[in-house]
């Protein structure tokens, strides 16, 4: 149906989905429909490698672990809207026929982002003009999951376009954050985010900027951004297809970080190369893993971006975690970035790679008056500018503005050539080239990177339209495609982290005060976001996600041993509770 009338086409198609997914739940066996129960929460706090002997013993049936996860995603779906194709009554029909229960993630419930493909379901990433078209078989990452034993039980959340710090689309309405409902739980993996804080176990999300860590770091829960080439990509859907510029990473989330490291040790264990031939061959590395948890260690301290000021909340998190390690042992020190490959510079750069068609394919799937992510918007209307009109708004912004961060952003931002787009992955080679220097010489020779996953704790629902360009924290390790864990550290304090001035105010004391930093910064209130997580990053080098996961776990053990000076408690985080 032609435009405008391909709007009322949304409309029938939107209401019949939720209407779908609707009765999807209202029909689930009374067994699901039971309240979590003492023996529920034994099962979903049991180390996962426990979990996997006793289903493989047969001490508990992989049916009524099935049954404990799908109570918890009833739970979720009633308090954040985070599933969006509830797969359970086929998921007990695997079990059966094609779950292979001697593998090492045996009955293990897995939730999907929406983007995985999988067999008698849509993959519609939020977009109507993709529903009604179920897949006729599993994806590659489908077909790995089930011979490796674990069952797919949910589909989740993502924002339309996958391009947003929030999950929200006109099909399924937005996703909340169990935390604090008026906030996001991130995005684009958001729905994972918020299924995994309510008691989910394992999820896989895709992360192109940071959508897996966004929604780690904003829910409260653990997630790996593997190096390109480290974990399977194929069988999966995308709003970007063919943009290799800054290629997307799917890659594992988890309650836990034990859940994360047996998950990404067991699924890279399947020789997921068979399966899909973009991964490379590359086994587990025992060795490596366990040599990043045996000495001291050298870390590398990145507290600013030099773009966005890390807000008071994160600010704290991240000197919190840098005196437990301290405390422990290990050498904290201030990088200075390589010179002429900055974060600010690397922003750029990546913003320019990521979209280069001049955000059309994003959009091109949107029936008329659908609704788009505002982040998306914004970035679609700078690039949609013809070129001389997009020059006078870089001149107005630069000279009239003053705001030099702002127009550097807007000043090529549009669609390119195949001749514009090379020298850019040629300019993309030479800063990753850069960094392995400056990483290999002394006298940084880190182990790892700390650094803020974002420079704010979860942000309210549409703030996207401010702050869709504060993202530097984790788009930096897409350009250079470095491996990236996120783990929680503690929650936002309404007294402790609160604003000691005016956010402009404090802006301009850092140095800051420009369109970036404050599309961020204006939606920071401790008083509103009291109990919302705080988390950091720790960065490692390509292929280094055996090392990482040994650091996170140095990380984390060094913040369940140091002491808060106010409150004299341990600060290692406290997961949301179920009930």
């Amino acid at each position: 149906m032609l435009p405008p009338f391909d709007y009322f086409t949304y409309r029938r198609v939107r209401d019949q989905k939720r209407a779908e997914r609707a009765a999807r739940f209202a029909s689930l066996p009374p067994p699901y429909l039971l309240p979590i129960t003492a023996d529920d929460k034994e099962i979903i706090n049991r180390p996962i490698e426990k979990l996997v002997q006793d289903v493989q013993s047969s001490a508990i049936t992989p049916l009524s672990v099935l049954q404990t996860y799908g109570r918890v995603a009833v739970r979720a779906q009633e308090r954040t809207n985070c599933i969006t194709e509830l797969l359970l009554p086929e998921a007990e029909s695997w079990l059966q026929s094609e779950v292979n229960l001697k593998g090492p993630l045996a009955g293990i419930p897995v939730s999907l982002k929406d983007s995985v493909q999988i067999k008698g379901f849509d993959t519609t990433l939020g977009y109507s003009a993709k529903a009604n078209k179920p897949f006729a078989e599993d994806g590659p990452m489908a077909k790995l999951l089930k011979d490796a034993g674990a069952v797919p039980y949910a589909k989740t959340a993502l924002p339309i376009t996958l391009l947003s710090f929030e999950s929200d689309n006109g099909l399924w309405g937005p996703c909340l954050t169990p935390h604090v409902p008026a906030y996001s739980p991130g995005g684009s993996t958001g729905g994972e985010g918020a299924l995994l804080a309510q008691g989910g176990r394992i999820g896989i999300g895709s992360d192109v900027a940071g959508s897996v860590r966004a929604p780690a770091a904003w829910s409260g829960v653990y997630s790996l951004r593997c190096t390109t080439g480290r974990w399977p990509k194929v069988g999966v859907s995308t709003s970007m297809a063919g943009q290799e510029g800054i290629p997307s990473v799917f890659s594992p989330m988890a309650r836990t970080l034990n859940d994360l490291t047996y998950f990404t040790r067991a699924l890279i264990g399947m020789k997921p190369w068979k399966y899909d031939y973009t991964v490379h061959p590359i086994s587990w590395r025992d060795e490596l893993e366990a040599g990043a948890k045996s000495r001291p260690l050298r870390v590398g301290l990145m507290s600013n971006d030099g773009v966005v000021p890390p807000t008071p909340a994160i600010e704290r998190a991240l000197s919190t975690t840098v005196a437990a390690l301290t405390e422990a042992g290990h050498t904290v020190s201030e990088i200075t970035t390589p010179e002429g490959a900055d974060p600010f510079t690397g922003l750029n750069l990546a913003s320019q790679l990521l979209n280069s068609d001049g955000c059309y394919h994003f959009n091109d799937p949107l029936r008329s008056f659908e609704p788009s992510d505002p982040g998306a918007a914004q970035l679609s209307a700078v690039a949609h500018l013809p070129r001389p009109l997009r020059y006078l708004y870089y001149l107005f912004v630069r000279y009239i503005k003053r705001d030099k961060i702002l127009a550097t952003l807007i000043r090529d931002f549009g669609p390119k050539s195949s001749a514009q787009l090379w020298p850019l992955v040629a300019q993309r080679e030479a800063f990753r080239a850069t960094w392995h220097k400056w990483w290999d010489a002394e006298p940084q020779q880190y182990d790892f990177i700390l650094c803020p996953v974002n420079a704010t704790p979860a942000l309210p629902h549409q703030a996207m339209h401010d702050a869709v360009s504060s993202c530097g924290y984790t788009f930096l390790w897409n350009l250079l495609d470095y491996s990236a864990g996120v783990l929680p550290v503690g929650h936002v304090d309404a007294v402790r982290d609160a604003l000691v001035a005016p956010y402009r105010a404090v802006l301009k004391k850092l140095g800051s005060d420009h369109s970036v930093a404050r599309g961020a910064w204006k939606h920071y209130d401790a008083g509103k976001m009291a109990g919302l997580p705080t988390a950091v990053q720790v960065v490692g080098r390509r292929w280094d996600e055996e090392q990482v996961l040994g650091y996170m776990e140095v990380v984390e053990k060094a913040l369940e041993q140091y002491r808060d000076p106010q409150t004299g408690k341990s600060s290692k985080y406290t997961l949301l509770e179920i009930d």
